[in-house]
């Protein structure tokens, strides 16, 4: 037989084994809300913006707005917001200036917060629409000539769907290019509508993206 003291050490180094196996939790949390001015297009204009900070067991991260997103159990999205030095190079002092970013990625898992690549996404211009891990907005060519129908969707490089949707109007204010899709679900569909005078229905089945035109709308 083995003796005791070999059988007490074996418990004891299976049992320091499962627990170094296992993946030490993290804790996700927001901070209070901050009232912040951001600029409108011109720059000469000062528009509201509510502002927290993002932390991961209790160490900021990131400045975020807007409130986030649940993909999964796991996963969660929220807009990004950082401030940017304004100054000229002959001014010493620092002119610091709130912006709105693009989207994180947050895994409450491990917790790593990763910045979405999200093709064609305006960071004033453009309005998210969240279902599920898809993500639809009006999208601005790098030129601002030209607008775009986009749905992204988390973990694919490439946008499920571009679709020329016109040329932006190229206002002063922000989230003015078109106002955010509107999702359904029982089909997943997504309707854009840059303006009066175009409507923009495509409907998501297993990644692939179909046109629903006038008369299929109508016979539903």
């Amino acid at each position: 037989m083995l003796p005791r003291n070999f059988l007490l050490f074996a418990l004891l180094a299976v049992a320091g084994s499962d627990s170094v196996a296992v993946p030490k939790p993290h804790m996700i949390t927001f901070g209070k809300w901050i009232a912040a001015k951001w600029p409108d297009a011109t720059g000469k204009k000062l528009l509201d913006l509510k502002v927290r900070l993002l932390l991961v067991d209790a160490r900021a991260k990131e400045y975020t707005t807007g409130n986030p997103h649940e993909l999964t159990d796991r996963l969660f999205v929220v807009r990004r917001a950082f401030r940017v030095n304004d100054a000229l190079p002959a001014e010493n002092a620092a002119r610091w200036q709130w912006q709105r970013g693009g989207w994180l990625l947050v895994d409450r898992v491990t917790g790593r917060v990763s910045q979405l690549n999200l093709p064609e996404f305006d960071p004033f211009y453009s309005t998210a629409s969240w279902y599920r891990d898809y993500v639809a907005y009006c999208g601005v060519s790098e030129d601002g000539k030209k607008l775009y129908a986009m749905v992204a969707q988390v973990g694919r490089r490439k946008a499920v769907l571009k679709k020329d949707a016109g040329e932006p109007a190229g206002s002063d204010d922000p989230d003015s290019e078109c106002p955010a899709p509107a999702w359904e679900r029982s089909p997943a569909r997504v309707t854009f509508q840059p303006d009066d005078t175009q409507k923009l229905v495509f409907s998501i089945r297993r990644r692939v993206v179909d046109v629903v035109n006038d008369t299929e709308e109508a016979e539903e």
